[in-house]
């Protein structure tokens, strides 16, 4: 009866080391699948995962207990001392690793992860600028505090831009907390006194490009719109931020066909947009199954479908909003403009049902929903009309 209880532990505990690796001093470059493009300047938290695996089980089981990550009583704190032993012996492993063909084959093995290599090479050199990613992040929200552009970009220019790795790694740190991703490519474009994709990259920018485009594939784990587990409020904040990160860059870079930015800024807008648009398609059939009444038995709301329909409201929103930087332009403006259609004609189908039964709880709440909606999908003025005429039909006798 015990057993299956000792077992489970070890799991969750396993979980929170995952979520953890080398006790978050990395934290600030992770990122999460699905990743279709990897940057010098992040890793995916799983690739970060299997690299401090690796320390624990290879590299310094005689440094760190593995019984105190485990059960959490092993902190940043304790790792910190220990990094300068640690740091000469993942530099010597990974030559040993590079100059053999065999010890190659079974490290790619051992991790079985595509491109294992190049994300413990992200991982050592976050390690060595660890006390620089904090830094950066600070660096990120002052910008956001900055009126001039003139202060703007004097701080850019003190980013270590000689040192692209380093300069990759700390800019991805700090576009995490910038609030405003145009300002910054602007400053960066008269800085480097031309807009072509080419001037920036002479200038040193190019690794705050990447930060921007893996920022924007990242938005990718959010953008679970269908389930049990979705959170539209996050989806919407999340299509916000993508629309951000890559309307700075498009609006403003020009960039060359064939460049490996194009093909990314290509790639993730379909990916981006491959998930959100069956959700849309949902939006006005869930729309009319929340708002129509039972043909027969009792009428009732259904907590769950009106819930979901005013979710699809605030996601159609939210792709309105984002559109010029989605591949969604023609299932949008069909669902846009048959949910406009469809809320009207529940919207006065609700009022008459008020006008011939002003008490009538279950049509005031189906009311009171679709002014919600009408909110959302047209404006607050028409809402407000909307509020004036189901009070007026609640005074006739």
């Amino acid at each position: 009866m015990n057993q299956p209880a000792q077992i489970a532990r070890p799991a969750a505990r396993s979980a929170a080391v995952v979520r953890k690796p080398f006790c978050g001093l990395i934290d600030p470059i992770l990122v999460e699948g699905p990743v279709a493009f990897s940057f010098a300047g992040s890793v995916d938290r799983a690739g970060a995962a299997a690299a401090w695996t690796w320390v624990l089980r290879d590299i310094a089981p005689d440094l760190i207990s593995a019984e105190g990550v485990a059960n959490g009583a092993f902190k940043a704190a304790d790792l910190e001392p220990l990094m300068p032993e640690l740091l000469v012996r993942m530099k010597a492993a990974l030559e040993k690793i590079d100059g053999d063909t065999e010890s190659m084959r079974r490290f790619r093995a051992q991790f079985a992860r595509e491109h294992a290599r190049e994300e413990l090479s992200v991982v050592l050199a976050a390690l060595r600028a660890r006390a620089l990613l904090t830094k950066a992040q600070g660096f990120g929200k002052a910008i956001n505090t900055i009126a001039e552009d003139g202060a703007v970009g004097t701080a850019l220019q003190s980013m270590p831009l000689q040192d692209a790795q380093i300069a990759a790694l700390l800019f991805h740190a700090a576009v995490g907390q910038v609030a405003n991703p145009t300002r910054l490519i602007s400053v960066v474009i008269k800085l480097s006194g031309n807009a072509s994709e080419a001037a920036i990259a002479r200038n040193g920018f190019s690794p705050l490009v990447d930060a921007y485009l893996a920022h924007a594939q990242n938005q990718l784990q959010h953008l679970q719109v269908s389930g049990p587990f979705a959170d539209t409020d996050l989806v919407c904040k999340s299509l916000e931020r993508f629309h951000r990160l890559v309307r700075a860059l498009t609006s403003y870079i020009e960039f060359g066909r064939g460049s490996r930015a194009t093909q990314v800024l290509s790639t993730i807008t379909k990916l981006v947009s491959d998930r959100i648009e069956p959700r849309l398609k949902e939006v006005v059939t869930d729309l009319n199954q929340a708002m129509r009444r039972p043909r027969e038995g009792l009428d009732r709301i259904d907590e769950d479908r009106l819930l979901a329909a005013i979710n699809g409201m605030y996601l159609l929103s939210a792709v309105r909003d984002s559109r010029d930087s989605l591949a969604l332009n023609a299932v949008f403006d069909q669902a846009w403009n048959q949910s406009g259609q469809a809320l009207e004609i529940h919207i006065q189908r609700s009022l008459d049902l008020i006008r011939q039964n002003p008490g009538e709880a279950t049509s005031g709440a189906r009311l009171d929903a679709a002014i919600k909606m009408a909110e959302i999908r047209f404006n607050p003025e028409y809402a407000e009309t909307l509020k004036r005429a189901r009070a007026a039909a609640e005074r006739r006798v």
